[in-house]
């Protein structure tokens, strides 16, 4: 099984040691890693220069292009057979492109997604569930963004990521979902009915720009003459506005999903919400401390199988079969740790 790996970056270096940390892990499989560093102006350079592992290789952007020009960058220079995207601050669990191109050679499909959980910066786990089954997905793909985990998700044969065409730099925030949608057109997914991907939701996710997913919408909607379901982006957006403390925004959301036939997903939202803050508030009054990730989701059994992995990622500093520092390409040239 041999991969490449294309992980977009700026200004994110903490967050993007612990991504790379998850990916450089991935059990079974030949890895290549290509970051793109969208002009980072922090210490993700030195970072990276310091990795000492020759399966990076790290090509500079002078200045910001946007995540869909990073990823079909890297998409260019990839060799791999296979073809993944991976966001400078979810996570993945070890055996997650071993389990999806496993899946996807049985089912004899090329491209599969798996499951995924919310988890916030300090690794606590918000939310999680089984994603939709492979015909249910392509069904419900030109209505929303139906696989969860952002473009963290998808592993795809390079050679039919080719065909489908680059990532569209027209958007910014819903290319993903664009992607998907033409993946599906050229044949069926495979997946891994398991969490295989830790999201990370926090104040500087793109999912922030209303305006923005909006305006994204509506192109793909023109696009892929489709009609989306407005009641779903209108349930994520007001999420998306909890996270950013717009509360009155968020109040707007819900009431616009509601209209839009999403009255019962509206009344489950709020009151995961209050569920999740009254645990906290719990939390903090016991005091409770807790090394690694936490969950409020205790005895669900797809939350537990996430947590599992996640402590791992989170919980160990060094790389397995660590060696001395080797040379990490950077734009053709090597620079040692």
């Amino acid at each position: 099984m041999n991969v490449s790996v294309v992980v977009p970056t700026r200004n994110r270096s903490t967050l993007l040691s612990m991504t790379l940390r998850s990916v450089l892990r991935q059990q079974q499989v030949e890895l290549e890693v290509i970051v793109i560093d969208e002009a980072s102006t922090d210490d993700t350079a030195a970072m990276l220069a310091t990795l000492g592992d020759a399966r990076v290789r790290v090509i500079p952007h002078d200045r910001p292009l946007g995540v869909s020009a990073a990823r079909n960058r890297g998409a260019a220079e990839a060799h791999g057979e296979w073809l993944a995207f991976v966001d400078d601050d979810d996570l993945w669990a070890p055996d997650k492109l071993a389990r999806q191109i496993q899946a996807a050679e049985t089912a004899d499909r090329d491209w599969a997604y798996g499951g995924s959980v919310n988890i916030t910066d300090r690794g606590h786990v918000v939310y999680g569930r089984p994603p939709l089954s492979p015909e249910e997905m392509v069904a419900a793909l030109p209505r929303y963004n139906a696989i969860p985990g952002g473009g963290s998700n998808v592993v795809v044969r390079r050679a039919t990521w080719t065909l489908a065409g680059p990532f569209d730099t027209r958007l910014r925030n819903t290319e993903d979902w664009e992607m998907w949608i033409r993946l599906a057109k050229h044949g069926p997914p495979a997946w891994v009915c398991s969490p295989l991907v830790g999201y990370r939701v926090h104040n500087s996710n793109s999912s922030l720009d209303i305006a923005e997913i909006v305006r994204g919408t509506k192109l793909i909607e023109t696009l892929h003459h489709t009609t989306a379901d407005w009641g779903r982006l209108h349930r994520w957006l007001a999420e998306s506005c909890l996270r950013s403390g717009q509360r009155r925004e968020a109040l707007g959301q819900f009431a616009r999903a509601a209209v839009r036939g999403q009255l019962g997903g509206v009344a489950s939202d709020l009151r995961d919400i209050l569920r999740r803050r009254v645990e906290r508030r719990v939390r903090r009054t016991r005091r409770v401390r807790r090394i690694g990730i936490e969950s409020t989701f205790s005895g669900d059994p797809w939350i537990a199988t996430a947590v599992a992995w996640l402590q791992l990622v989170e919980g160990c500093d060094l790389l397995p079969n660590e060696q001395p520092p080797t040379p990490v390409t950077v734009s053709g040239q090597t620079s040692r740790s």
